[in-house]
């Protein structure tokens, strides 16, 4: 925020000014929403078919075919963790977490999905379970699972402390990647992105603006699950803040890992279905 020195005086009406009432930029009501009665129904027949387990401080890549299921879950203590997606088969297409905020907002829960990049724009991933759904946002403005920070990384704390940190969540996922797929670390980095940031709990002080973290309510057991829509490469890092409720990214934060498991249903029970479509815009621009 600005030095109160530099501060303009408000003009006479700046009172009326503040209270104009907000509109909302995208409102949704004609978002195509999910069938989530129906992914239960598929989900109940779905057998577990894999796991990776997610070392405290460190990043793992897995597949999820479309049609499946996975779940991320807090196994050992209260930890949070950031979370890419990129398609399976072309890395261009990958998450998008302004556009996912701009039509769901800052944090999402159960039927809310996580939205491509341009030019795909389609859903990528459909929230099914969240085991935090009940936190809502408290008092200070808080929630859980969010698209409004962008992850922990190197250079930033480089900027700010001088450091040589290798363990933050970007360097995390770009060496995870890179191991994945068997590419140069300068070629993974290039596609790590902003991220959902499961399981934290964070929100905007409301004096200053600024974003903020506290302490996750997440615990052992909790967990968060989702209907793949396309076939998905994921990445995930075990944040090195463990549950955020005093530092970004240190080695003296309680650290521990996370799950993910992914779950199959039977061919028949996908039967009629097939994953969205790229974003029907003619990519025209205008000529």
């Amino acid at each position: 925020m600005s030095n109160v020195e530099n501060t303009p005086t408000p003009p006479a009406d700046a009172e009326a000014r503040r209270a104009v009432a907000p509109v909302i930029c995208y409102p949704n009501d004609s978002l195509p929403g999910p069938d989530l009665p129906w992914m239960q129904e598929v989900r109940n027949q779905a057998e577990k078919i894999g796991e990776t387990l997610i070392p405290a401080r460190e990043a793992r890549c897995f597949e999820v075919p479309a049609g499946h299921f996975f779940r991320i879950t807090s196994v050992e203590g209260p930890q949070v963790g950031d979370l890419n997606l990129w398609n399976l088969r072309d890395l261009s297409e990958r998450f998008y977490s302004g556009k996912t905020r701009a039509l769901h907002g800052t944090h999402l829960t159960v039927g809310e999905r996580m939205w491509s990049s341009f030019p795909f724009l389609r859903p990528m991933a459909t929230i099914t379970t969240d085991t935090l759904g009940w936190y809502g946002i408290d008092e200070f403005g808080g929630s859980v699972h969010d698209v409004i920070g962008t992850r922990c990384d190197p250079y930033t704390g480089n900027l700010l402390s001088g450091t040589q940190y290798h363990h933050c969540c970007h360097s995390n996922l770009t060496r995870a990647l890179a191991d994945h797929l068997n590419i140069p670390l300068t070629e993974a980095e290039p596609a790590v992105h902003d991220v959902l940031n499961v399981f934290m709990c964070t929100g905007f002080t409301r004096d200053t603006g600024q974003y903020f973290m506290k302490a996750s309510p997440v615990r052992p057991g909790d967990h968060l699950e989702f209907f793949s829509e396309i076939d998905l490469l994921g990445g995930l890092s075990a944040c090195p803040g463990g549950d955020c409720s005093s530092e970004h990214s240190s080695d003296t934060a309680a650290c521990y890992p996370l799950l993910v498991e992914v779950f199959a249903p039977p061919k028949e029970a996908l039967i009629g279905w097939q994953s969205p479509a790229p974003n029907g815009y003619d990519r025209s621009h205008g000529r």
